[in-house]
Formats: structure tokens, C-alpha cells, sequence
């Protein structure tokens, strides 16, 4: 026992006056037991002392290290069952085994149903989709007066093994997005994030919505049950999704377009777009493998986002928990596996929080040029909210408010240098 806590003094003064009170307790205990109790209650109050702030020193080295996150913490996400929900409940597992933090995660509908609580300042943050930049931008459902752009900041955007691509029904015999002239494409109603990206793969193919039959749909389950039922030819989702596992188990089959990443003109095209995408080679879903790889593009999902407000030490250590224990949630969805530091994408469409960039700063993954990168999103995003000053004021009804505004936007981003991206 005298050698263990002898083991714990560093200090050589310290030691040295260890080891001579020791060899006194040895010659008491054997001179006599009665003068080594006396000499013990005499120089155990030296012991305690060195002890306590031996171990105080430890604690204060364990409580800087420990990560400081609140008890409760709130954030949306996507439906019940969606792979976004299952991620975010699984992180908020892992933060209560370890953090005692207490996540609830609320599904949200629609885009405007997950960001809306988190512009009321109701959550915290929102694991979210592509409608994170189209909030951002202050476009589509985002171009009214209760809205316009919105100063978002990321945590973190994973990117899984998956695509978010167009499928073709295999009974079509159609292979390329050129082949889709004159065939029916479906277009889901109040659902931009789904119709600018079967747009801009249109693009991929030298195609518009003027070059093909649009079909429209309540939902995006619907346009995949349109294409299993032969309502239309092709329909656009997520690689591991349901519903392209329905239509490969159907008499139709599936068959996924590519998108060549060495095909220029495609991606220009794509990119003008939606320039959110990514170029990407998936790996896992609806007759997609490891074996039978799909070349096209993807973005990340589902995107960790907050306000620009957000505490900035509250998103380093939220980044920080999530990074650090990655391996303990990586199991719990096909796509929790894009959540890993080398699936991140540092040079999307939305600027980073700079909680996050110290943290990202810190692991030693953050370059000059992303960082040059992410200042001229959010000098983008000052310019956004120049326009939008101009506008916000403007008694209109919806629609002359929403021309004014896109038209404003466009002018601003323009002579700012930057690509508007949607115009008239």
C-alpha cells in the first residue's frame, strides 16, 4: 500500500519528504505499536493534506476535459422511420449514456415545419435536408414576408454511401437522362427540394420540364408509387430509401441513371441548378452495391444546422460529443456511417458556426482555403440580407412580394459577384 501511494508523488521535495516520513513509521512500528499510533495521528494530517491536493489537482484536469452541454436539449428532423430520424435519435442516445443530456427530437412534416421552430427559437438546432440552403437563399416556400433568407450555420452535413438520384422503372429500357425526352417525369407539388433536383438532372441530359411529360404527385411517396403503378417513367429519391426497394421487387425493376463525373457539360449544367449536389459514387442501396456501384451525385443529409446566434461553446462541444463518439451511434441507421469526420463535406453551400470551425480548426481538418471559402458564404449571406432589407417592408400581396423580392435578390447577388442561381 506505501509503495502505491508513494507511486502518486511527483514532486521530488515531495517525495523525498515521503520517503523519510515512511522509514520513521517503519523504526516506530518496530520500536513500539503504541508510539507508531502516536506518530501516525501526529503526521496523518500531513498525508490527508498532500492526498486532497493531489487528487483536487486531478479533478480540476477531469472537469477541463469534461464537455459542458446542457441537461435538455431540443432539435427537428424528418419524419417518423426516416433514416434523419433514426440518426438524430441515436445521437441523443448517445449523449444521454454520456453526457446525461436529455435529446428530444421532433419529426417535422414538411421543411418549413422543421425550420420554423428553430427560427421561433423553440429548438436548438435541426437535423435537416437541401431545404437548409434553400432557407438560406430565401427561396421558394422561403420567398414570403414571414420568411426570406435566413442566416443558417452547419454543425456538421454528413455524407453516407447512398445518392440522391434518379431511377428509371427497367422495363422503360431507359439508360440516360437524354432518353427522358417525351417520357413521364413526376413533379411532387409544394415539394421544390425534390423538383429542383429532378431539374437539374433533366439538366444532366440537356433537358427542361419542357422536354418531357410532368406528372404531378401529392408527396414524394406517391410519385414512387406512380412509377411501381406505371404512371410514370422515373422517379427521384435516395438510393436506400423504401420505395426503390419496392420498385426493384416489382415486375418493372429498377435501374438508376448515371451522372459521369468526367462529363463536363453535364455537371455545368447540373450544378447551375442545383448546386448543392455532389459529385459521389454510391455503394449501398436498391440494386446498388459495393459490386454494382451508381456514379451520379448526392448531398449531405441530414444536415446539422442552427441560427447563426446559436451559443458558439454550446456548438463546439455539440460538434465535439458527436465526433468523439461517433463509433457508438454508427451502427444505428445505413446512414449514421456518413456522420464519420471523413464523410464530412467542408465546402458545401451554407457556412459553417464558428463554434464548429474551432472545433474542426482544432482536429486539424480545417484548411486556409475552406476557411477562405466559408467567409464568402457568409459575405453571400450579408448580401442576401441587404436585399431583403430593401423588400421586407413592401406592402404586397404574396405574389408581387415574391417577384419583387426574386428580382431584388438576383440584382444584389449579381453585382455583389455572386451567382444568383434562380432568376426570371
Amino acid at each position: 500500500m506505501f509503495n502505491i501511494i508513494r507511486s502518486v508523488i511527483i514532486s521530488p521535495t515531495t517525495k523525498a519528504q515521503y520517503n523519510k516520513f515512511f522509514e520513521e513509521i517503519y523504526v516506530a512500528s518496530i520500536q513500539n505499536y503504541w508510539k507508531l499510533k502516536l506518530h501516525l495521528r501526529r503526521k496523518t494530517h500531513f498525508l490527508l493534506l498532500a492526498l486532497t491536493l493531489i487528487g483536487n489537482s486531478g479533478f480540476s484536469i477531469a472537469q477541463s476535459e469534461q464537455l459542458q452541454l446542457p441537461r435538455q436539449m431540443a432539435w427537428t428532423a424528418y419524419n417518423l422511420g426516416s433514416t434523419g430520424y433514426n440518426q438524430a435519435v441515436a445521437i441523443g442516445a448517445m449523449l444521454r449514456e454520456k453526457y446525461n443530456v436529455t435529446l428530444r427530437v421532433i419529426p417535422g412534416q414538411n421543411d418549413v415545419s422543421r425550420l420554423l421552430p428553430l427560427k421561433m427559437g423553440r429548438v436548438d438546432f435541426t437535423a435537416n435536408g437541401v431545404a437548409t440552403y434553400l432557407a438560406q437563399e430565401g427561396m421558394f416556400q422561403f420567398a414570403s414576408k414571414e420568411w426570406g433568407p435566413q442566416p443558417l450555420r452547419l454543425l456538421m452535413p454528413p455524407n453516407g454511401l447512398t445518392n440522391k438520384a434518379v431511377a428509371a422503372a427497367a422495363d422503360t429500357g431507359i439508360t440516360r437522362f437524354s432518353d427522358l425526352r417525351g417520357r413521364r417525369v413526376p413533379y411532387v407539388r409544394a415539394a421544390p427540394a425534390l423538383n429542383i433536383s429532378m431539374e437539374a438532372y433533366l439538366a444532366c441530359g440537356d433537358l427542361t420540364w419542357d422536354d418531357v411529360v410532368r406528372v404531378d404527385f401529392p408527396g414524394y411517396e406517391a410519385s414512387w408509387n406512380g412509377i411501381i403503378n406505371g404512371d410514370v417513367d422515373v422517379a427521384f429519391g435516395t438510393t436506400v430509401s423504401g420505395p426503390p426497394f419496392r420498385l426493384e421487387a416489382s415486375p418493372r425493376g429498377i435501374f438508376w441513371l448515371p451522372a459521369p463525373h468526367d462529363d463536363e457539360g453535364c455537371w455545368d449544367r447540373m450544378l447551375s441548378i442545383g448546386p448543392y449536389f455532389t459529385k459521389h459514387i454510391a455503394t449501398r442501396g436498391a440494386s446498388v452495391s459495393e459490386i454494382n456501384t451508381h456514379e451520379a451525385g448526392t448531398y449531405p443529409y441530414p444536415l446539422l444546422t442552427t441560427l447563426i446566434e446559436q451559443d458558439s461553446e454550446l456548438v463546439y462541444n455539440l460538434t465535439r460529443a458527436i465526433n468523439e463518439n461517433y463509433a457508438d451511434f454508427k451502427d444505428s441507421d445505413p446512414g449514421a456511417i456518413g456522420w464519420a469526420i471523413e464523410s464530412q463535406v467542408f465546402d458545401w453551400v451554407v457556412p459553417y458556426h464558428e463554434g464548429a470551425v474551432k472545433y474542426w480548426q482544432e482536429v486539424g481538418v480545417w484548411s486556409e482555403s475552406l476557411e477562405a471559402h466559408n467567409q464568402s458564404l457568409i459575405r453571400r449571406q450579408e448580401v442576401l440580407s441587404f436585399a431583403w432589407e430593401e423588400v421586407a417592408n413592401k406592402n404586397l400581396d404574396s405574389e408581387a412580394f415574391a417577384a419583387l423580392w426574386q428580382q431584388t435578390r438576383a440584382t444584389y447577388l449579381s453585382e455583389a459577384g455572386f451567382d444568383p442561381v434562380w432568376q426570371e
